[in-house]
């Protein structure tokens, strides 16, 4: 989305105004912002070409883009670059790119200079003709930002030479060459630059290795004459890409009148020829299907079988108007795979051949040749046929796929049940109904009700079993809070995406408290060293601040010293007034436990992380709790970011005791470390406290990461972002991290010296209440 105020209706930019003193236009009509010189003589030339080839809509996004990277504050480079280049790529591929590229220039702003993202907008319309589809100029742009994060010094020599690397390369190819070149000489960035500009003889080695013999944009022209020699129409054909990480692409497919085809070939597979025979193939389906065919719910072998007969009939009818169709197709129809897909492949054979090769292709072939080629359900009752001879045979959707490679993927022919969602009612809302015990015990549970259940009983009072243990630990699903949501900073964008992560809160788990008091017992020397330190910072009572000019009450041996001066005829000292101070702690402190999977790693004497740390809070907590401040010991973990967990193993208003213990005795280590929501979600708490000083205490074993992000600045800059807001709203963050290399971030993250690295993890019991105490002194 563009962030720039809105143009007035009439937008003449024609009339550009020569420029200032400092170089700049004076004024710039239906532009918000003044353009550099260069830029708005370049904006005054490409004007008249942008109002022939846009719409009024795309014209209107296109200025918007200009200022946009004006406000960017980058020079006029990639103003000029956006302006001449960006009115080709809209005409080429769709005016909806326009915004898409600004935004995606806007993230490239946080990572290189204005030179580098010049020089993608100057290849800009290269790329654009070269991949000839909308979708693969995103994932291109995509591309870029990812080779920005790992590689910014190899985009430069790259973009310099990407014509010939286009020449030869997919995209995919492109990606799997410059992850090689990465990987190769990630710590030599001589090597580095010289593999992206194509200067060594590894890096054109790979390129030929990844070199495809026939891409789609360089026949694209002549098969859409094939097509509409065959047929008399025309025909759409869209290039796909397939996963980088293999060389295999998409298989073809068609929706509507366009016909979607892999973006390159290789020679040895039939390039050309295979090309024809792929837009041959869906043509037919689109020439002879009137009508899609209802699934009502079918299983996959089902519909695997019906395709097959489909194809077959829709070749068949094709090859009554064009013979020589047949031998372009049997072609490609020599290999023969395993298990089910074989029989596949050979009574694929068999339909178009005419020729048997086993019994189960003979009953097929004797049953199509009596089938009417029209559609009226005939191949559909053959298919179902056919698959009820196979149905004891082992069969994957995704594994048992026939050899053929100019054959689709059939979704054309399915017409699957739709769910109107505009005309869809609200769901019924779910209520809570409280029960007694009776009720609860008696009533049989819906093992299969899910969380979308209408009713959910709820008993107020705990109810246990005979060995002592409840209901809700042994059977019961941990209780979760309505979910909180929470934004999250983008560095790529430099900017806060609201309601972007959700944080969900979580019954803690009860462990025991006997183990929790064998560790109190364990460690009592370590207590014992710091009830003394404790003891000092207990507060001492009132004390009496004396010498005081201005106070609350006169200093009798004060007042009488300046009396007996008077009478002798000295000068008196006026400072006769007192003060008494109550020396009082007002601190509140919140503990934040990183719960994740990594807390479960062994360290030195056979203890793991975890146990080190649930020791460290057994004995902070006991100290706190002697000084008399306000305390909290909390946990997270992630699993992405729909699913922060945080689990409150003693709140503020919780009395130390059993039940604390036994929670912080039973917290788990899981899943991954999504730092920036919990440290959100503990501001937030210690933010509805009224406290004089308030210290968030994080202790962790590594950098945040989750599973939905491969960036790992993208979380750092998140958990910076939410330890600023913190100090903003006057909470003090501090973090103990047993990461021995976290040097390399912990201190961007909550600044030098809010950050110890304790080097001995076994140390972490003693150090961590003698770190409390220092901080709160």
């Amino acid at each position: 989305m563009l962030s720039t105020r809105p143009l007035p209706p009439s937008s003449d930019l024609s009339g550009c105004s020569s420029p200032g003193p400092e170089g700049l236009p004076t004024e710039h009509a239906g532009l918000p912002y003044a353009l550099p010189a260069e830029a708005a003589k370049a904006l005054a030339e490409m004007l008249p070409e942008a109002r022939r080839r846009l719409s009024p809509r795309g014209l209107d996004t296109w200025l918007r883009g200009v200022s946009a990277l004006a406000q960017m504050g980058r020079g006029p480079g990639p103003i000029v670059a956006y302006t001449r280049a960006l009115v080709p790529v809209a005409r080429d591929l769709g005016e909806e790119l326009l915004a898409e590229t600004t935004t995606a220039c806007l993230g490239f702003a946080s990572r290189t200079s204005g030179a580098v993202i010049a020089r993608i907008l100057d290849t800009a319309p290269l790329a654009a003709r070269r991949l000839g589809d909308a979708g693969l100029f995103r994932a291109y742009l995509r591309f870029l930002e990812h080779l920005l994060a790992r590689a910014p010094r190899a985009i430069r020599p790259m973009l310099d030479h990407l014509g010939e690397i286009f020449d030869v390369l997919t995209l995919g190819g492109l990606r799997r060459w410059a992850e090689s070149g990465i990987e190769a000489h990630r710590t030599d960035p001589p090597a580095l630059e010289a593999w992206f500009a194509l200067a060594s003889e590894a890096s054109r080695a790979a390129l030929q290795a990844e070199r495809k013999g026939t891409l789609l944009v360089d026949v694209q022209r002549r098969l859409a004459m094939y097509l509409r020699a065959l047929w008399g129409r025309d025909f759409v054909l869209v290039p796909t890409a397939g996963d980088f990480e293999a060389r295999a692409g998409l298989r073809p497919f068609a929706e509507g009148q366009m016909l979607h085809l892999p973006d390159a070939l290789d020679d040895w597979e039939g390039g050309l020829d295979l090309y024809r025979a792929q837009v041959a193939h869906l043509a037919a389906h689109l020439a002879s299907l009137t009508a899609p065919i209802a699934t009502d719910g079918r299983s996959a072998l089902d519909l695997a079988c019906i395709g097959l007969i489909e194809d077959a009939r829709a070749e068949a009818l094709a090859i009554r108007r064009f013979p020589n169709l047949r031998a372009l197709w049997a072609r490609f129809h020599g290999a023969t795979a395993e298990g089910i897909a074989g029989d596949f492949d050979r009574i694929a054979r068999a339909l178009l051949t005419g020729k048997a090769e086993d019994a189960l292709s003979g009953w097929v072939l004797e049953r199509f040749a009596a089938l009417e080629l029209a559609p009226r359900g005939g191949s559909r009752d053959l298919g179902l046929a056919l698959a009820n001879r196979l149905r004891g045979m082992p069969f994957s959707a995704h594994r048992d796929l026939p050899s053929c490679p100019y054959r689709c993927d059939n979704r054309i022919l399915w017409a699957f049940e739709e769910i109107d969602w505009e005309n869809l009612g609200p769901a019924p809302a779910q209520t809570r109904r409280f029960v007694s015990v009776s009720e609860m015990v008696n009533e049989v549970e819906v093992e299969t009700a899910g969380e979308d259940a209408q009713e959910v009983w709820v008993q107020s009072a705990e109810f246990f079993d005979d060995d002592g243990t409840s209901f809700n630990a042994r059977e019961g699903k941990p209780a979760l809070a309505p979910p909180v949501l929470y934004e999250e900073f983008d560095h790529r964008l430099q900017r806060l995406r609201p309601a972007f992560a959700t944080l969900r809160e979580i019954r803690p788990r009860l462990g025991d408290p006997a183990a929790a008091e064998a560790i109190l017992e364990r460690h009592r020397p370590v207590t014992e060293r710091l009830r003394h330190l404790m003891e000092a910072l207990r507060p001492q009572g009132a004390h009496r601040i004396r010498k005081l000019e201005d106070g609350d009450e006169i200093d009798l041996e004060a007042a009488i010293r300046a009396l007996s001066d008077l009478r002798q005829g000295r000068e008196p000292d006026p400072r006769v007034m007192m003060r008494v101070v109550r020396k009082t702690r007002d601190t509140a402190v919140l503990v934040l436990l990183d719960l994740s999977e990594s807390t479960n790693d062994p360290v030195a004497g056979g203890e793991t992380v975890l146990s080190l740390t649930q020791s460290a809070c057994l004995i902070l907590a006991q100290a706190i709790d002697r000084v008399g401040d306000r305390f909290a010991i909390h946990g997270f973990q992630s699993d992405g970011r729909e699913n922060v967990f945080y689990t409150r193993l003693k709140d503020f208003d919780m009395p130390w005791g059993a039940g604390p213990k036994a929670r912080i005795m039973g917290a788990e280590g899981r899943l991954s470390t999504r730092m920036g929501t919990a440290l959100r979600h503990a501001t937030a708490e210690l933010a509805r406290l009224k406290a004089a000083r308030k210290l968030l205490l994080v202790l962790t074993d590594g950098a945040p990461s989750d599973i939905d992000v491969r960036d790992p600045h993208y979380l750092r800059a998140d958990a910076r972002a939410a330890v600023e807001a913190a100090r903003r709203a006057g909470v003090t963050p501090f973090c103990l991290t047993l990461d021995p290399g976290a040097d390399a971030y912990a201190g961007r993250i909550f600044g030098a010296a809010q950050v110890q690295v304790l080097e001995k993890v076994e140390r972490l019991p003693e150090r961590l209440p003698g770190l409390y105490a220092a901080l709160t002194r």
